[in-house]
């Protein structure tokens, strides 16, 4: 797997930390598979942390997880403020987002589409987002910028990319999260004639989704994690593609989250480059299997397989890498 682009000098994200960011995805991804179809998503979520965690200790890099499974008092391990990393104080300084999981309920009923995910940047390049929704608004590379704008109607900003793609709006696929709140979502895309893709979960691979041509799927809507929507931002910025994205409180309770990690504009319209800026890694190992990635397989003779995904912001480099692994 070479890679013959150049990258800045300057930049902390080695080539060697790109590749070892999959070593990280795939052991958290073979730890989760253990539990697939077993109905215990907090067992199969806490193995992923736990084999995630233990991972991250082998790197040389000083990290810091921005976005990870909840505040200190919510998360035991790999909570927003925590420190990775074999080389404290000495390695690159690198901030990290992460979902161990992202798809525990998918895990527990073995269906389609978990994965296990992370996001790195140069410190200061992520933005700490709260754990709170974020409306969320993607498509694909090859449009005018500007093209989505969350300030607009779902049915203006289907018509933009429609007219932009040389295509009727009923001939445009949208991937929206099935979720009650969506129900006016929904009818407004069924009244222009739109094709949608419910999904149960699993957002980040449906934003992810609207980057690969064979997916069919041209734009992604509706209200998911904001934390969530960092690390689908992260793979935008790497592969190409637009995104917008607007925090949404239920409570007061909520905007004072969102103010203890120095967010004051509570109404702004974040676009790509807010989430994820510099240069970035995203990567991504299935665990069960789905549209971006099959999932962990298990072999006679007790080995496994796993495939993943990891792409660079400043290259432009997307690797596939199929691992195959002795049992553990």
């Amino acid at each position: 797997m070479s890679d013959k682009t150049a990258t800045p000098a300057s930049s902390v994200l080695d080539r060697v930390l790109v590749l070892e960011m999959v070593r990280v995805t795939e052991a958290a991804a073979i730890s989760a598979s253990k539990l697939i179809g077993r109905g215990d998503e907090k067992a199969a979520d806490a193995a992923a942390v736990e084999a995630m965690r233990k991972a991250f200790d082998g790197l040389y890099m000083d990290g810091t997880v921005v976005i990870g499974e909840g505040e200190r008092d919510e998360a035991p391990m790999l909570y927003i403020g925590e420190k990775v990393g074999g080389a404290p104080g000495q390695g690159p300084k690198i901030d990290i987002a992460l979902d161990p999981l992202e798809g525990t309920t998918i895990t527990a009923k073995a269906g389609p589409n978990a994965l296990a995910v992370l996001a790195a940047a140069e410190e200061g390049c992520l933005l700490n987002a709260p754990d709170v929704y974020m409306d969320k608004l993607a498509v694909g590379p090859g449009y005018p910028e500007g093209i989505i704008d969350l300030a607009k109607s779902p049915s203006e900003n289907v018509k933009a990319v429609a007219a932009a793609k040389g295509v009727a709006p009923n001939e445009i696929i949208v991937c929206v999260l099935d979720r009650p709140r969506h129900a006016d979502l929904i009818a407004e895309l069924r009244a222009l004639g739109c094709g949608i893709q419910l999904i149960p979960d699993g957002d980040v691979a449906g934003v992810i989704a609207v980057t690969n041509p064979e997916t069919t799927i041209d734009m992604y809507m509706g209200q998911g994690g904001a934390p969530e929507g960092v690390l689908a931002a992260a793979a935008l910025r790497c592969v190409g593609g637009q995104f917008n994205g607007r925090l949404v409180f239920r409570n007061e309770d909520e905007k004072a989250r969102a103010r203890k990690w120095g967010i004051e504009d509570l109404n702004r319209i974040y676009k790509l480059g807010d989430l994820a800026k510099g240069d970035c890694i995203f990567a991504a190992t299935g665990v069960t299997d789905g549209s971006l990635l099959d999932g962990v397989k298990r072999l006679p003779g007790g080995k496994m397989t796993t495939e993943s995904v990891v792409m660079r912001a400043s290259s432009g480099t997307v690797r596939w890498v199929r691992g195959e692994h002795r049992a553990v």
